[in-house]
């Protein structure tokens, strides 16, 4: 077995490792973080081979300066040899009871349009009740469950994608965003598979990165709806949390549903 100095003598480079995924993932240079981060791009170069080992406050500024999500900051300082900062609470949880009633206030407040609550990997935690009632008339109930996955919900091919006219603008769009949500550096298990797997329904033509000029579609996504029964022209828009220091609070997703027209308003306000 190890001993613990060879134990903690590997603990930079381990660190080094995850500094320099996240870096690459980011699309910056030593000296772009260096500078972000306020220091010299020797010393990052020394962190990422290991040869420099940084203090907890350095480790954080340089997570901060990658945008490094608050699960992986903890995982950094994991593997610099630092306890946790961040916590991660339950939503369920007494302490986060307060939370709660704000995202039921603006669930019942955005009625009559649809609202889902949704976690880092897309799983429905919470909707209103036009949500709910859209997406039974929509979706196979075999998808449908206590916690279903809204990403697996759009993507399977008993899924919304039946319905939606636009299909390749909206998933290139989701596509796009769940690439680069769950193929970021951290060894994210459970989002690799789901990754895999929409993989899996999508034309291999749909996998092709959105050119940047597409990027402003992250703001507000068209959706245009048409069955048997209904045609609804929506926009989806996603809201998160603006400083959670709480790793609940940082991947909580608000997304919510807007009519593009007044007939779509009225046909919201029928299903509602």
């Amino acid at each position: 077995m190890p001993s613990t100095a060879a134990a903690q003598a590997r603990e930079p480079q381990i660190l080094g490792h995850l500094l320099r995924e996240w870096r690459t993932a980011r699309g910056m240079s030593q000296l772009s973080l260096a500078m972000r981060a306020g220091f010299s791009a020797r010393h990052v170069s020394f962190i990422e081979t290991g040869r420099a080992q940084p203090s907890r406050q350095a480790v954080l500024v340089l997570a901060e300066a990658l945008d490094v999500p608050l699960r992986e900051r903890n995982r950094l300082l994991g593997a610099a040899g630092y306890a946790e900062v961040f916590r991660q609470t339950p939503l369920n949880a007494e302490e986060m009871h307060h939370v709660h009633g704000v995202l039921e206030f603006i669930l019942e407040r955005h009625e009559p349009y649809g609202a889902v609550v949704l976690d880092r990997h897309s799983n429905l935690l919470m909707a209103n009740a036009p949500a709910t009632r859209l997406l039974g008339g929509l979706v196979d109930s075999t998808l449908l469950g206590a916690s279903p996955n809204m990403l697996r919900v759009v993507f399977h091919p008993l899924g919304v994608r039946r319905s939606i006219v636009n299909w390749q603008e909206v998933a290139r769009h989701m596509w796009g965003r769940a690439e680069r949500e769950l193929a970021a550096p951290g060894g994210d298990e459970a989002g690799a598979a789901l990754l895999e797997e929409l993989r899996g329904y999508l034309d291999p033509a749909l996998l092709t990165p959105m050119p940047p000029t597409a990027r402003g579609a992250d703001l507000l996504l068209p959706v245009h709806i048409r069955t048997d029964a209904l045609e609804l022209r929506v926009f989806t828009g996603i809201m998160t949390f603006g400083t959670p220091q709480d790793v609940t609070l940082q991947e909580l997703r608000i997304e919510t549903f807007f009519p593009a027209d007044d007939a779509s308003a009225d046909v919201m306000k029928r299903i509602a």
